[in-house]
């Protein structure tokens, strides 16, 4: 049996929902992204899986508002991520990844979007976990499938100072798939929240 993107999701969206959950306690703290707190990073992270799973549910393939709000309390935002979670599982099982998603009038590949999903929220649960001192080991597969994919999205006008994405962080020879993840994505594996 083939393994698909929603396989490898899944298991990381379900680690994802424990990060959060047990983030209580810690709203303000930083993280690696610069520009986000904690809490403002869980609502990043539940809102727009909360817009993706809707457009993948729709039979459009129309997302609502780009990243939804959700409640801000971390429980609350780790029972969003489990629906939004279920939801998506069961759109894509069903076909909807073969069709285009629209997240306003910007059509994307729906298999392009669920490729770009695993590969952020494989960094956003890392950026989360180290932000609060949990651990994060999403399945090296995942994270492999992620540092294929991600450099055909980080183009020129998406990574470099002051744009979306930091500039590229080198990593060992020896790193993992993980860490060559995060460096790709300009974020450095060794990040710790300032003393």
């Amino acid at each position: 049996m083939t393994t698909t993107t929603v396989d490898l999701l899944r298991p990381v969206l379900a680690d994802l929902a424990v990060v959060v959950r047990n983030s209580d306690g810690h709203e303000s703290a930083p993280t690696p992204c610069t520009e986000l707190d904690v809490a403002q990073l869980r609502n990043h992270i539940a809102g727009w899986l909360t817009t993706f799973a809707s457009g993948f549910a729709d039979p459009e393939g129309r997302a609502e508002a780009a990243g939804a709000q959700v409640p801000p309390a971390a429980a609350d935002a780790a029972a969003a991520i489990r629906s939004a979670a279920d939801r998506l599982d069961t759109a894509v099982r069903s076909g909807a990844d073969q069709r285009l998603l629209y997240l306003g009038e910007s059509p994307m590949p729906g298999q392009m979007a669920m490729s770009m999903i695993l590969w952020e929220y494989i960094v956003h649960g890392w950026d989360l976990a180290v932000a609060t001192g949990q651990p994060w080991d999403p399945a090296p597969e995942a994270a492999a499938v992620s540092v294929e994919f991600a450099p055909n999205m980080l183009t020129d006008d998406y990574q470099g100072p002051g744009k979306t994405f930091g500039p590229r962080v080198e990593t060992s020879a020896d790193a993992t798939e993980l860490e060559k993840l995060l460096g790709l994505s300009g974020r450095d594996p060794h990040w710790s929240a300032p003393a």
